[in-house]
């Protein structure tokens, strides 16, 4: 057992990312299409994170073209280059499931000052 938790903490990011739920952020992502490979930024909210450890992912949210996009992100992923926050969430819920169903001004999260 200690052989598979040393592997897992030498994985893990050195650095932790610091975001919550309810945050806007932007992730820049490595995608590899054959042998060219380019950097894909996409922006959305988070509206959950799961996990721990080598395993933590988390789900960003955005809206395109009137169409709702959702993808899950692993944090401790080697094609993940960098996570920016650009508003803090005012959130009371742990996951944001029901942002799924709202439409418009109705689907935003407040931003926290502090």
């Amino acid at each position: 057992m200690n052989f598979i938790n040393e592997i897992s903490e030498s994985s893990l990011r050195k650095i932790p990312y610091k975001f919550g739920i309810g945050d806007t952020v932007v992730v820049d992502i490595n995608v590899t299409e054959g042998t060219k490979s380019r950097i894909q930024i996409f922006e959305g909210v988070v509206i959950a994170k799961k996990g721990h450890g080598i395993a933590e992912s988390f789900t960003l949210r955005k809206v395109s073209y009137g169409v709702g996009v959702e993808r899950i992100f692993l944090v401790n992923s080697l094609n993940l280059r960098s996570l920016k926050v650009i508003r803090k969430g005012k959130v009371r819920r742990s996951k944001l499931y029901y942002l799924r169903n709202r439409i418009g001004k109705y689907a935003k999260v407040k931003e926290r000052l502090s």
